[in-house]
């Protein structure tokens, strides 16, 4: 594997709406580096999903995040995977990308699902253990433990951050810099 590339990655996040979101554990560690992630991604030129599970019932991504996205159409779903909605397939199809960068939650349940969808689509799936979560800790950590058995590379936000950027001298590693500090 050659690493993580901006133009072969893009970045899902995965329902992080309403109430759920902020009734997760380390919820601050979490929407923290989701911002940074979708901060980074725009100056990478990383396209970014937003998918949402069933949001009329769950509430919109919280404005901390969807602010960020202002031009992005969040994907609507019922399915519990990503993977199982074709409006999410199609548009992930579209950026012609193999790499995908995961964040969200629940880790156990819409995360997973959809990890191992994608997976079993061949694609490299990065799971960003600092930007996943689930309400409880525990259950992201079977979630983690499952997603790597099955294939999964198991990353943190800076790792896959300085993997898309590989060098010091890459014209935006100043600006990236300022973002993860």
């Amino acid at each position: 594997m050659p690493g993580l590339e901006p133009n072969n990655s893009a970045l899902v996040i995965i329902d992080v709406q309403g109430k759920l979101a902020h009734l997760v554990h380390d919820k601050e560690t979490m929407h923290a580096n989701i911002q940074r992630l979708v901060k980074c991604a725009a100056i990478l030129k990383v396209p970014v999903l937003l998918a949402e599970q069933n949001p009329t019932g769950l509430g919109q991504t919280i404005p901390e995040i969807a602010q960020l996205l202002p031009t992005a159409d969040p994907i609507p779903k019922m399915s519990f995977s990503c993977y199982g909605c074709e409006a999410f397939i199609g548009v992930l199809r579209s950026y012609h990308r193999k790499q995908v960068l995961v964040a969200g939650i629940e880790a156990h349940v819409c995360v997973y699902q959809t990890v191992s969808d994608l997976l079993r689509q061949k694609y490299e799936v990065h799971v960003l253990a600092d930007a996943v979560s689930s309400r409880l800790p525990q259950n992201k950590q079977i979630a983690l433990d499952r997603m790597k058995a099955e294939g999964a590379i198991i990353s943190s936000t800076e790792m896959a951050v300085f993997e898309l950027l590989k060098t010091a001298e890459h014209a935006a590693f100043r600006e990236i810099i300022k973002i993860l500090k």
